[in-house]
């Protein structure tokens, strides 16, 4: 089966403006954490998804990680062991198989919107 014929069910997480800029928050949709950064890179603000939970430390905190870049790249350092996750994919960077998953997103209306 093809994941992209498959329909998305879009959750609403919280007005965009609640996210204070180049910071994330945790939201649960549909029972699973789900980490969501408010990255603005100067000409844009873009919003991710990816998973909260660190399979490294074993802890739901990629939330509350720093944000950076490393090349082209849009990370997350996770606040415990300062794995380096790709916002756009969920790839960990040091560690491939500690990879998280990565979810759609919009802005709408002032709203960010997470499909998972």
């Amino acid at each position: 089966m093809n994941n992209d014929r498959v329909p998305r069910a879009w959750t609403a997480i919280c007005p965009l403006d609640d996210i204070v800029p180049n910071t994330g928050v945790c939201a649960l949709v549909n029972g699973e954490q789900v980490a969501v950064f408010h990255v603005d890179d100067g000409a844009a603000n873009s919003v991710y998804a990816i998973g909260n939970f660190d399979p490294g430390s074993q802890a739901a905190v990629l939330s509350r990680g720093l944000i950076g870049s490393l090349g082209e790249r849009v990370v997350v350092a996770s606040p415990i062991y300062k794995h380096h996750f790709d916002l756009r994919t969920g790839e960990c960077l040091e560690t491939p198989s500690y990879s998280v998953g990565a979810f759609a997103t919009r802005v709408e209306d002032g709203h960010v919107w997470v499909a998972v």
